[in-house]
């Protein structure tokens, strides 16, 4: 059988199972990724199932119980998953810069013993680890995903790029006998300078629709003008003013282009960046449910685990709000950046997609 290798990014999520089920419980985290003290929900069990019909159950105390169904197959000191834990965390650091996949052959071995067999289970949402948490105001228990990010490998993305992610703008004021000109800049930064050369010779970027129209409908779910408001912040990231979501969110904010409330413009970022993080994804019909109903838990980069739950839902907004940005994507691959006819008109799609600081 050949090793298990993985990321950083994936080795943090095996990193993560057993941390949790060695303490037992996750503090929650503010604004900032601090953790609050007061807000804790102890994990009853974690739930893992690699194979469709075969679930695993690991019951957290001062030992571990393994049970699948009704039946208990094993149980390990707690000490054991805490050292374990250690032992991935410390290979993860001192992979130091170094990218790719790598194994921890003594965790494989464990792994193997505790029924684990792969990195991540497949679960076919945002879903990266399941477990029975209770509230420990009201001693209600329930069975929630969360999805995992980890600060100890490259910076995730929290929306990826594809076709689905193009916005549509057509290009009022240019001469058409310069469309081979700009198409032809091939700088290193060369959408910067396709976007400014454009601007410098009259054109002006009035956004008409999304490429895609699953996409466009799932902003509907948030926000009847969403794509108004994020179509305006692409074109100040290609355009050089700004890239952190912070520094877009006062941008749209100062031109107001939809004439609303300051804070209006705050809260539907909010609203679009916790909704990509918790289930809506741009090619997929989005019904405005969560995926990962628990919410979202953070490995940070000195080793702490810390939760976002849905019941904390607007310290999460908070977060994604002050550690993402915008970046740009392949563009052959995508299909954008280029000037195109059609009936007359010139246009230009410029392609979204957001990853954490």
């Amino acid at each position: 059988m050949s090793a298990i290798t993985g990321n950083k990014g994936e080795w943090s999520e095996i990193y993560a199972f057993l941390r949790l089920l060695a303490v037992g419980k996750i503090y929650a985290a503010d604004e900032q990724l601090n953790r609050i003290e007061s807000i804790f929900f102890p994990i009853i069990k974690v739930i893992r199932e690699e194979v469709q019909g075969a679930k695993y159950e690991y019951y957290t105390g001062a030992t571990v119980k393994v049970y699948i169904g009704e039946n208990p197959i094993m149980e390990l000191p707690s000490s054991v998953f805490a050292a374990e834990a250690s032992r991935v965390y410390s290979r993860i650091v001192n992979q130091g810069s170094r990218k790719g996949a790598f194994a921890v052959e003594e965790t494989e071995a464990f792994m193997n013993g505790i029924h684990l067999h792969k990195l991540k289970a497949p679960s076919g949402d945002k879903t990266d680890i399941s477990m029975q948490t209770r509230d420990v105001n009201t001693g209600y228990e329930q069975v929630v995903g969360f999805s995992i990010k980890s600060e100890l490998g490259h910076s995730p993305t929290l929306l990826n790029a594809g076709k689905t992610t193009n916005f549509i703008y057509r290009v009022e004021g240019f001469p058409k006998s310069l469309i081979s000109r700009i198409n032809s800049i091939d700088t290193q930064t060369k959408i910067l300078d396709r976007i400014a050369t454009i601007k410098a010779n009259g054109g002006r970027f009035v956004f008409c629709n999304l490429e895609n129209e699953i996409f466009a409908e799932n902003l509907v779910m948030i926000d009847s003008q969403m794509a108004v408001v994020v179509a305006e912040m692409l074109v100040a990231y290609y355009s050089g003013s700004a890239k952190y979501c912070t520094e877009l969110l006062k941008h749209v904010t100062e031109i107001d282009p939809l004439h609303r409330r300051p804070k209006f413009y705050e809260h539907k970022i909010k609203d679009l960046l916790c909704a990509v993080a918790l289930g809506m994804k741009p090619a997929t019909p989005w019904d405005g449910s969560d995926e990962a109903t628990g919410g979202y838990i953070v490995v940070k980069t000195d080793g702490e685990i810390l939760a976002y739950h849905l019941y904390n839902r607007d310290s999460f907004k908070g977060y994604l709000l002050n550690n993402t940005r915008f970046e740009s994507a392949g563009t052959t691959r995508h299909e954008y950046a280029k000037l195109y006819e059609d009936n007359g008109e010139v246009y230009i799609k410029l392609n979204l997609q957001i990853r954490f600081n």
